[in-house]
């Protein structure tokens, strides 16, 4: 099956790393995941070997005890990964926004502190931008930090926090008026604070409580939780990068990569549900033949193959954007816009191949209907994707006069 989404131009180390990854997705979580998925188990066996496999450090500088490899190599294991089950690759992706954040824009101080933790999945972190009233709208955010003596005081509510009980590390960004007198743009007022916390639900330290995982439709396993602070206080050095004002550019930095993320996940599950379809439609007979051999099959499988290919090439080539240092928000745009939209409708198609059967729990594109949605509204809506790549547009694209 692995005749579609290839990557050229792989080092050797590279192809090592994708081949070890593979081998412990249909290993370790293909045969299980359903189960859990069904259970909305946290998969703590999976992150056990996901720990030994290095892959918290993926990302992370050597000298702080990572592989200190590429984004597209990150991408193309996540993209691995979320074949298998695309909780798993959310619980790497926050961990890796976060320790991507530190690694770009954190102090010297922050950056020895955490990253080696991070690396070896001992600190496992999550970020927090979104609040009950929020939306795409972030300039609306309402929680707030207030200057006291040597600490800052947080208060406010968030939501959508993916890995929310289980992190022990998040990155929370919030409103600060403190050297930003009013009137003063609303991106420009807004500080990120790394929060550490204990794991679990309840209060996890003073003034900061997570009330309990948020039932969905589908990407279970992963907790996905609120974050309420009331009276939460946090010491200046726990500023990333060390000075307040920075924190909306910090976030959109960690989102951007974090949307070439939803794209592989978006080109995983899309690999997963036309595997899954080409395999059924050669054991499931109608009118006395496999129904792959009736054209209206093999039409959709034509249709599916492709979608599979074009999403894999956007998405790679938005990771290798970003790994040469250029601006990518056009291409990761369009990556996760792409992606995300041909992953729903593959699926549908695989479960449309399936029948009646698709229907049925005992059948895995069952799981995949119900964990497709969740890429159209991740790290940014289809509407968001479209404003940010028709801006992006017509400023390459501006016209004199």
């Amino acid at each position: 099956m692995a005749r579609l989404a290839q990557t050229a131009g792989l080092t050797d180390i590279q192809q090592e790393i994708l081949s070890t990854v593979r081998d412990f997705v249909d290993k370790e979580i293909i045969p299980v995941a359903t189960g859990l998925e069904h259970r909305d188990e946290y998969p703590q066996q999976i992150v056990d070997g996901l720990k030994e496999l290095g892959l918290f450090g993926l990302m992370i500088p050597e000298e702080y005890g990572g592989l200190g490899e590429s984004l597209l190599t990150y991408a193309l294991c996540v993209e691995e990964i979320a074949r298998g089950w695309m909780s798993v690759s959310g619980i790497i992706n926050t961990h890796f926004i976060v320790a991507y954040m530190l690694k770009q824009h954190g102090t010297q101080e922050q950056r020895e502190y955490f990253l080696p933790r991070m690396a070896a999945g001992e600190v496992r972190g999550a970020f927090s931008m979104s609040e009950p009233a929020l939306g795409s709208d972030v300039s609306a955010i309402t929680s707030k930090a207030v200057k006291d003596g040597d600490e800052y005081v947080l208060n406010g509510q968030k939501m959508w926090l993916t890995n929310g009980g289980t992190s022990t590390l998040v990155a929370v960004l919030v409103k600060s008026d403190e050297g930003h007198p009013e009137g003063t743009a609303p991106h420009k007022s807004m500080t990120t604070f790394l929060v550490e916390k204990e794991p679990g639900f309840g209060e996890v330290r003073p003034g900061l409580t997570i009330p309990g995982k948020i039932d969905k439709m589908g990407y279970k396993g992963v907790d996905t939780t609120e974050l309420i602070m009331d009276g939460l206080r946090i010491p200046a050095n726990r500023v990333l990068g060390g000075a307040t004002g920075r924190g909306f550019y910090q976030m959109m930095d960690g989102v951007e990569v974090g949307r070439v993320n939803v794209a592989a996940r978006g080109c995983g599950v899309a690999q997963r549900a036309f595997e899954l379809g080409v395999s059924y439609a050669q054991q499931r007979h109608t009118f006395g033949k496999p129904i792959a051999q009736h054209q209206a099959i093999q039409f959709k499988l034509a249709e599916m193959a492709t979608k599979v290919e074009a999403a894999h090439a956007m998405m790679v080539n938005a990771a290798r954007k970003k790994d040469s240092g250029e601006r990518n928000d056009l291409e990761a745009g369009m990556a996760k816009y792409l992606a995300s939209e041909y992953c729903k409708e593959v699926v549908e198609d695989a479960f449309r191949i399936h029948g009646g059967y698709g229907f049925s729990k005992e059948y895995e594109i069952e799981r995949l209907y119900r964990e497709a949605p969740m890429l159209l509204i991740g790290e940014g809506t289809a509407e968001i994707q479209k404003m940010i790549i028709g801006r992006r547009l017509l400023e390459e694209y501006r016209t004199q006069g």
